[in-house]
């Protein structure tokens, strides 16, 4: 039986929580309730477990058990979560990055949760906090015909790969710009060289069009991921393209009103056999009432109504509820 829009998951990004209290203390449990809170305020009953709210890695034994009874505490089920800034290619931290992406995976089974999201994005430079937008400054840049560096990232995808199947959940590779998966034509060459079914794309291409230089169309890389995608970012951006001077701005928007037309995307995705985890997330102002709303728009008018056919997935789809 396929989705509808009554009981498609659709969870919030903790992003807009920003760093969670991790001090150790028995506060902590409070705090985070206190913020869990504010999201099921929000009208969401399912949440995406942003890891630059906690490092769920790294949680000690007691730290898992406050936060499963938070969540708990809140209503809130955990369906997804996602590891970011943590590349396992980065030259100084890769090692550190698999192995913190490994606990990762074991906390998720733990917990229930169905999918982790992991990419290849490095973390801020100095210049890029700097900005109001990040994505204005220059940031790290894999070298992208560097044969070393693409086995090394498809050995480790698939290692974390094979410890996702062994645990009985799903990986799910996101695009980033400049990275490895910052093209619709690499992004799918990964996931085929890693050649695992539980091993798919998280195709968030509001990361490529929001930057200030020439990007693929849209359209184009959601016709070449979709059908490789186990988990879903949304989020949309303004954009504005000066062919005189060369210019270009774009700015975050509401889902219905960026250059992503999420309408003709959701409906490719089904298409593509997409039964997952849809995430809605937001950068600036009041991200999680952002979210809210996306979350909204998605529900009213854009995904199906009734049970229909869908195309077949390249990769395995699931989801689930830690309650």
């Amino acid at each position: 039986m396929s989705l509808t829009k009554d009981d498609w998951p659709i969870a919030a990004s903790l992003l807009s929580l920003g760093p969670g209290r991790l001090d150790g203390a028995s506060s902590d449990r409070e705090e985070w309730l206190r913020s869990l809170t504010t999201v099921r305020d929000a009208e969401f009953d399912l949440v995406d477990l942003t890891d630059s709210w906690l490092p769920y890695g790294d949680l000690r034994t007691g730290q898992r058990k406050d936060l499963r009874e938070a969540l708990s505490e809140a209503d809130l089920g955990a369906v997804s979560l996602s590891a970011i800034r943590r590349s396992v290619i980065d030259e100084v931290s890769g090692d550190e990055n698999l192995a913190y992406s490994h606990r990762t995976l074991d906390f998720a089974a733990e917990l229930g949760v169905g999918v982790v999201s992991v990419g290849l994005h490095r973390p801020l430079t100095e210049e890029q906090r700097s900005q109001l937008w990040f994505w204005t400054a220059q940031g790290h840049r894999d070298v992208i015909d560097d044969e070393d560096v693409w086995r090394l990232a498809v050995d480790r995808f698939r290692e974390l790969g094979r410890h996702a199947e062994e645990v009985g959940v799903l990986l799910s590779l996101e695009l980033y710009e400049h990275t490895l998966l910052g093209s619709a034509r690499s992004a799918v060459r990964l996931v085929e060289s890693i050649g695992l079914d539980v091993v798919g794309l998280n195709p968030d291409v509001g990361n490529l069009i929001r930057l200030h230089e020439p990007v693929e169309d849209w359209r184009t890389v959601m016709s070449a991921t979709l059908p490789y995608a186990n988990f879903w970012h949304v989020k949309n951006y303004t954009r504005d393209e000066n062919a005189t001077n060369g210019t270009v701005t774009t700015a975050p928007s509401y889902l219905e009103s960026g250059i992503i037309d999420y309408r003709e995307s959701v409906a490719l995705a089904v298409a593509s056999g997409f039964q997952g985890v849809i995430c809605t997330e937001h950068y600036g102002g009041d991200g999680l009432s952002m979210s809210a709303a996306n979350r909204d728009y998605l529900r009213r008018r854009v995904l199906p109504r009734r049970p229909g056919p869908v195309g077949t997935s390249r990769v395995r789809q699931q989801f689930g509820e830690a309650r």
